[in-house]
């Protein structure tokens, strides 16, 4: 390798060797005309022997600070060092309900972003220090993210583009996977994905309603039905995100204090056809009225889809009204062998300096950051569980 070096105003050209170990690489360097040899260790940047982790001791518990180690990678994955982790609902209803939850201590957590710390075996696509966002794997505690470093398959990881922080890309994944999933899987619409042949013109001609706009599931439903190319984009929020929400890319947006009836969303769907509701919110309500816009609109044979699971009276208005629809849930897990098929290209076409969110065509959700590190994990939660509109709650492992 050559390399410039001063030496009485002339070029010295030098050959550079380097021997790898464990803990690092010894760098050689000498020149050719002998004038100097230089020896430089550096030390891999991998995952140190123990870290810090907020876990939940046991049942009942709020999450605690321990130190925490992390298995060795296996072929195919990578290990990220968490710069931020956000905050969804299903974290904290995990912590209190004790579903996933295999043994205690338990790590919870599944959204995060942060820089590539180490690379299996049969890993080529990523390297140490890039940064990339991606969706932790529930009940797999190396694989949560509210610690400090986890590991992930890496087919499972987006690079992040240069146009975000690392506290916006945090907020992407889990949300992106559930209204993948409401979309493109036969579990929900089964529209074709943007990025297969024709995907981008799968809602031609056609409106869709999506309930609670604002939320972020709501925000991402938004942009990937205007990617996949619907006509007229229906949604509801408060007056003070409505023009946010045009800008994401909804057409109509109805104010949910003064327009939030059947009736109304009849009128904004127009002369097109809906192609389903989907329900970001899911609660007893929003269902109920999802399923009342479909009968309202005569979209027969239809569906309200939700990512919590179906009211039952909700279900029994949908098969006791004159247009009979279902209504149904969909569970977003990215790492599902049943939902690699379409969680693989998401990550490869949402990250990267040529996807959708570096083109603009894609803008995560804004960050609202709660201090303290890990040690500030239990007001996050509880800052998410009271509910919080139009901004992803956000929290930065390695701050005090």
């Amino acid at each position: 390798m050559p390399a410039s070096a001063a030496r009485s105003g002339t070029n010295i050209w030098m050959s550079y060797n380097y021997k790898s170990s464990k803990f690092g690489v010894l760098h050689t360097a000498h020149t050719t005309e002998s004038f100097f040899e230089l020896n430089i260790y550096i030390p891999n940047m991998g995952v140190p022997d123990t870290f810090k982790a907020a876990v939940v001791p046991e049942p009942g518990a709020q999450h605690v600070v321990s130190d925490r180690k992390l298995s060795p990678l296996a072929a195919g994955e990578v290990a990220v060092k968490i710069t931020a982790t956000a905050i969804n609902p299903v974290d904290w209803k995990i912590r209190d309900y004790k579903v996933f939850i295999k043994d205690y201590p338990a790590v919870l957590g599944s959204d995060a972003a942060g820089t590539i710390a180490a690379v299996g075996p049969e890993v080529s696509n990523f390297t140490v220090g890039d940064r990339v966002f991606f969706q932790g794997i529930i009940g797999n505690y190396d694989a949560s993210t509210f610690q400090q470093y986890c590991k992930i398959p890496a087919a499972l990881v987006a690079k992040t583009p240069s146009n975000i922080t690392d506290d916006e890309a945090a907020g992407v994944s889990l949300a992106t996977v559930a209204v993948m999933t409401a979309y493109y899987d036969t579990t929900g619409h089964g529209l074709a994905a943007p990025w297969d042949a024709n995907g981008q013109q799968a809602g031609k001609g056609k409106a869709i309603v999506i309930l609670g706009g604002s939320s972020s599931v709501g925000q991402y439903a938004i942009q990937l039905a205007k990617i996949s190319g619907f006509e007229r984009i229906v949604t509801n929020t408060s007056a003070k995100h409505i023009d946010h929400l045009k800008g994401l890319g909804a057409d109509v947006v109805l104010d949910r204090a003064t327009q939030n009836s059947a009736a109304d969303f009849k009128t904004a769907v127009g002369d097109l056809p809906l192609a389903f509701v989907f329900d970001a919110i899911s609660g007893k309500d929003t269902q109920l009225l999802g399923v009342q816009i479909l009968d309202a609109t005569k979209t027969e044979g239809s569906h309200v889809i939700t990512v919590q699971g179906a009211d039952a009276e909700a279900k029994e208005l949908g098969q006791t009204q004159q247009t009979k629809v279902e209504v149904k849930q969909v569970l977003g897990l990215g790492s599902s062998p049943a939902l690699r098929h379409l969680s693989e290209p998401l990550f490869k076409n949402l990250g990267g300096e040529d996807g959708y969110i570096a083109k603009g065509r894609f803008v995560p959700n804004r960050a609202l950051v709660v201090p303290g590190g890990l040690g500030g994990l239990e007001d996050a939660l509880a800052k998410n569980k009271k509910g919080v509109s139009g901004e992803k709650v956000v929290i930065r492992p390695f701050d005090a």
